[in-house]
């Protein structure tokens, strides 16, 4: 587990602001949000990333039969807020085994969700093909937001991304097959508007896939 921010693009070391600049620098990539350390599952998590979050905190809710919360993190300070989020849950996959399943709401430039989904960042629009119709859909927050392939991810994982509340929304999920789950038009809550209700969400292990 991480003990210190670090760069969302690459995982690498950041500066802090200091005398000579007001923002976070990663040598590689230059100003970034940092990246907070992942906290272990818990509702207490999940209260820190939605009273820091300036983007959604996407969960499917209810969350299917047998899945569980395994992790959240989230881009950014406490001076401007997180502006990227990302939230594991882990379950039972469509085809048998279990499966992982990582939602990432973020800004544009971020950069958070090309790097779980394993592509050179910071957005998907490359990767995307547009001038086809949508391979999922999700329904965001009350409003169908469809989904696109993101081609150039390893071959471990399906990746699929689009827009939802005006920011990206990456849907990264392992095993590749296990991205079947996408077609059956998951609900997402938007965690800063559940409530009462984030006490109710069943906590499993930390994932591994969120620390990577």
């Amino acid at each position: 587990m991480r003990g210190e921010p670090s760069c969302p693009k690459c995982g690498g070391r950041v500066r802090a602001p200091g005398l000579f600049a007001d923002s976070w620098q990663c040598d590689v990539h230059g100003v970034v949000h940092p990246l907070q350390p992942v906290i272990p599952p818990s509702v207490e998590a999940l209260n820190v990333a939605v009273k820091r979050a300036q983007v959604p905190v996407w969960m499917p809710w209810p969350l299917p039969v047998g899945w569980l919360f395994t992790g959240v993190t989230c881009a950014g300070d406490d001076r401007s807020g997180a502006r990227a989020t990302a939230v594991a849950c882990a379950g039972p996959g469509p085809l048998g085994g279990a499966g992982e399943l990582l939602l990432v709401a973020e800004e544009l430039g971020v950069g958070l969700g090309a790097r779980y989904a394993g592509i050179e960042g910071p957005d998907p629009g490359a990767y995307m093909r547009l001038d086809h119709p949508p391979q999922a859909k999700v329904l965001a927050a009350g409003r169908p937001s469809p989904l696109w392939h993101v081609s150039g991810a390893p071959d471990d994982r399906a990746v699929f991304a689009g827009e939802a509340r005006g920011l990206w929304l990456w849907a990264i999920v392992w095993p590749e097959q296990s991205g079947l789950m996408m077609y059956d038009e998951l609900v997402l809550t938007d965690l800063r508007d559940a409530g009462a209700e984030v006490e109710l969400v069943p906590c499993g292990a930390l994932s591994q896939r969120i620390l990577s």
